[in-house]
């Protein structure tokens, strides 16, 4: 009887992929993509703006398609590209031109003439669910949104970021608790 090969665990596929990428195989990269787009939305939904995050995701994948070639260690693709996910976020928000303030007269024209101009039920609550989450520390923001929002596992989380499980379930209870804390002061208004 032949020995039964060991299963393949995701963390490995993962490292064998970003192999495979690094020496240019488009198809492996795009599976890297289908595997991680949830996770560079999440870090990125962290600290983006919602209506920018989907287009910085095509970003953060072209830059890490340029530098794939520069991984050292492809066990390491998934911390590696969402640093480069934070780092992009933090790029937009320098970049980012400050806003003006707008008197009421012309806000409320404005919005007199845009049928979107006030978000309607669940979209106001989403949004304010997403800026009191975005008001805890990165830690537990992160943690928080690529589980509330991509619906990632620990395991999972784990996995993308690089964390422990360990530090994945610490981050996500006591983001929670935090986030809890926040609602009943009335910080989801």
């Amino acid at each position: 009887m032949a020995p039964q090969a060991r299963p393949v665990s995701a963390d490995e596929e993962e490292a064998a992929l970003a192999s495979r990428a690094r020496s240019g195989d488009r198809t492996a990269f795009a599976r890297l993509y289908e595997r991680f787009a949830p996770a560079v939305h999440g870090v990125l939904l962290s600290s983006a703006p919602r209506e920018e995050a989907g287009d910085l995701v095509q970003e953060v994948f072209l830059l890490a398609l340029r530098a794939i070639g520069r991984l050292q260690d492809p066990g390491s693709f998934g911390p590696w590209l969402l640093a480069l996910a934070r780092n992009r976020a933090r790029d937009a928000h320098k970049s980012r031109k400050p806003a003006i303030e707008l008197s009421a007269e012309i806000e409320a024209e404005a919005g007199a003439r845009r049928s979107d101009a006030v978000p309607e039920g669940d979209d106001v609550a989403a949004r304010a669910a997403l800026e009191a989450v975005r008001s805890l520390p990165e830690a537990y923001r992160e943690t928080l949104i690529l589980r509330l929002v991509e619906g990632m596992t620990g395991p999972e989380i784990a996995s993308r970021t690089g964390m422990t499980h360990g530090s994945v379930r610490v981050n996500l209870h006591r983001g929670m608790k935090l986030l809890r804390e926040r609602i009943a002061r009335g910080g989801l208004e």
